[in-house]
């Protein structure tokens, strides 16, 4: 799995300076990210909000664990089938 560069608060951050008197272009080459990825980055923190974004992330990072504990259950219920399967 790709990890991401850059945070969102990040990238908020960015397009705040740029909104403030700085070029979109001078920003996000100072933070090293390339136009067609700024470009993107710039349409989502628009579209969605910051507030909105870190909910985002805060969800993705609730939804990671509880598949995690999924797997794990899972897992123990595999190997408690196979020994109770033993036993008979």
């Amino acid at each position: 799995m790709l990890r991401k560069r850059f945070m969102n608060q990040q990238i908020a951050f960015a397009l705040r300076q740029a909104e403030n008197g700085a070029t979109v272009d001078e920003v996000f080459r100072k933070m090293g990210v390339s136009e067609p990825t700024c470009l993107t980055l710039e349409e989502a923190v628009r579209r969605h909000g910051v507030p909105e974004i870190r909910r985002l992330k805060q969800l993705e990072d609730e939804n990671s664990k509880l598949k995690r504990l999924v797997a794990d259950l899972t897992l123990d219920r595999s190997m408690l089938q196979e020994v109770l399967k033993d036993q008979w």
